[in-house]
């Protein structure tokens, strides 16, 4: 735990950028980041299991900590893609519990699809939206960034934080997404929170333009990065 709390610690950024480029902490960032994952993942695994067990899932979900967060983000991420009821958005590593996708539905009338690498992780996530009654506005596909473009292509394409590797998804997303898509991804941008993902060592494709960055207020850490791909 003590790693995760000198990252919450209120340092410059230069100091920040002075540890962040010691290449000889790469390992420990490396071990920081995959720690930090399995973290969300348990945390999320557990949430979705009270929902699953709770004769009112709705309120189970309203009561998870973090639920202000990604309704913060969600809303962020709907205006920030000038999206509209009734679009759809495809969202990478959605994970156990797909709680932005939840969120975009239930508060901004969307549809979307989970691709979510992990089986157990997918089929969990199908049974909380079959118990959230979400399960014909929301479709998890078991796969991953290959899947993509698809037949239908959606409005937004959301790239998860804890999605992974990182440079091999951009690299693939670039190369073969047609003119016109919109993709947004979240970082961390202030001071050691920005070991949390791995954006800190990576370097976006030349082919994306950067449209947007809608910076945090609290509660949410996140930075929310719009790209788009350029005619």
């Amino acid at each position: 735990a003590l790693p995760i709390c000198l990252i919450a610690l209120d340092i410059s950024n230069g100091t920040a950028e002075a540890i962040l480029s010691n290449s000889g902490l790469n390992s420990a960032f490396d071990a920081i980041t995959a720690f930090r994952s399995r973290y969300t993942a348990e945390l999320e695994t557990r949430e979705a299991e009270s929902i699953l067990n709770s004769s009112d899932p709705w309120a189970a979900l309203e009561s998870f900590t973090y639920i202000p967060n990604y309704i913060q983000l969600a809303r962020t991420e709907y205006e920030g893609a000038r999206l509209k009821a009734g679009d759809s958005v495809v969202f990478l590593g959605s994970g156990p519990l797909p709680l932005s996708l939840i969120v975009l539905c239930r508060q901004h009338g969307l549809g979307g699809i989970g691709v979510e690498q992990e089986p157990e992780r997918a089929e969990l996530s199908r049974r909380v939206l079959e118990r959230l009654e979400l399960s014909e506005r929301i479709r998890i596909i078991e796969g991953n960034h290959l899947m993509l473009p698809m037949k239908e292509m959606p409005e937004l394409i959301m790239v998860a934080a804890q999605a992974e590797p990182k440079k091999e998804i951009f690299d693939h997303l670039a190369e073969l997404l047609p003119a016109g898509t919109k993709i947004s991804y979240r970082i961390y941008e202030k001071g050691l929170r920005r070991i949390l993902d791995t954006f800190s060592r990576y370097e976006l494709p030349e082919r994306f333009k950067e449209c947007q960055r809608v910076r945090p207020t609290p509660p949410v850490n996140n930075t929310v990065v719009f790209l788009t791909v350029p005619e």
